[in-house]
């Protein structure tokens, strides 16, 4: 019980003091303390940056190794390399995606020439399956 009043009368004069503080800053115009007002800034960073090479291969991520903080590692370190990893997963996913449209195109060029003369043919375009004039095959 007597905890129980400790912490009530804790609570009591924290909220007497909030109120307090948000009516000066009312009646004077003044901002409200640092603290009160949006809590502390980001800590500037006082070691390396931990980073991954331009192309990650699984073995560089399981290198990789994170300072320890207080509670822990390193969150602007981590955060760091997953934005770096995400990156790179991202652009190889496009690159994958793009040489994956670009085999469909031929697929369905070669297929077109085995069925009949394309327009690409007629364009100038040689086909891919055929040796080049003037080599020949082995």
């Amino acid at each position: 019980m007597s905890f129980f009043l400790v912490f009530l009368a804790i609570a009591l004069v924290g909220a007497v003091v909030w109120v307090s503080l948000g009516r000066r800053a009312r009646s004077t115009g003044e901002p409200l303390p640092v603290l009160l007002d949006g809590g502390f800034d980001q800590p500037p960073a006082n070691l390396p940056p931990v980073l991954l090479p331009a192309d990650a291969r699984p073995g560089d991520v399981d290198r990789v190794r994170f300072s320890l903080g207080l509670r822990g590692y390193r969150m602007d370190q981590v955060d760091q390399v997953l934005d770096d990893l995400r990156d790179q997963l991202a652009a190889r996913q496009q690159e994958v995606e793009e040489l994956r449209a670009r085999l469909l195109a031929l697929e369905e060029q070669s297929a077109g020439n085995h069925t009949g003369k394309s327009d690409d043919e007629s364009a100038g375009v040689p086909d891919l399956g055929e040796a080049a004039p003037g080599k020949g095959s082995r």
